[in-house]
């Protein structure tokens, strides 16, 4: 086959190799990197080596940044979700309890009383006193308990209540933002 044959067809129907689609043209010099892709793979870079710094952050270390040396929230505490404040800042303190919170989902859904897939967790805000929450909504009785959830967006559970204890209301720090 001549050089003249890879720009068209040949009789038999088929294309030349060099013409097959997605192909470069054999003249053409090799692709560059643009400017723009490089500075924004780099910006992604510099972004995924925050999240790795912030995930090998000690627990230690982060708590501070949360909890006053009274023991108290220094920030505070909001709805993951719509953002809603939940608690004032100094309002609660900070709580090491082992409790089942069944996973985040819309309040009907907690409600039924089925066996719900949930979490083990154990860092908690401990307020003594319902009417301090800003804005928090309960479940209907689950068994001998009542969980907290967002009252502008009702996703949750965000916290715990038992009905035994009417002076403990605990919401876990992994369920909640700070500011």
């Amino acid at each position: 086959m001549n050089e003249g044959a890879c720009a068209v067809e040949s009789r038999a129907g088929k294309r030349a190799p060099a013409q097959r689609r997605g192909d470069r043209p054999l003249h053409a010099k090799p692709r560059q990197r643009s400017e723009e892709r490089v500075s924004r793979n780099s910006a992604c870079a510099a972004v995924a080596e925050e999240l790795v710094a912030a995930a090998a952050m000690e627990p230690a270390e982060q708590l501070s940044e949360l909890v006053s040396a009274e023991g108290r929230n220094r920030k505070a505490v909001l709805c993951q979700r719509c953002g809603s404040r939940v608690l004032q800042p100094g309002t609660a303190l900070f709580s090491r309890r082992q409790l089942f919170l069944p996973s985040m989902r819309k309040k009907p859904a907690l409600s039924d009383g089925s066996n719900p897939d949930g979490d083990l967790l154990q860092e908690h805000w401990l307020v003594e006193d319902m009417f301090i929450f800003e804005n928090v909504g309960f479940t209907k009785d689950v068994g001998n308990i009542k969980f907290l959830v967002c009252a502008d967006c009702e996703i949750g559970p965000i916290g715990w209540h038992c009905l035994d204890d009417k002076n403990s209301f605990y919401v876990a720090l992994e369920r909640v933002s700070h500011e």
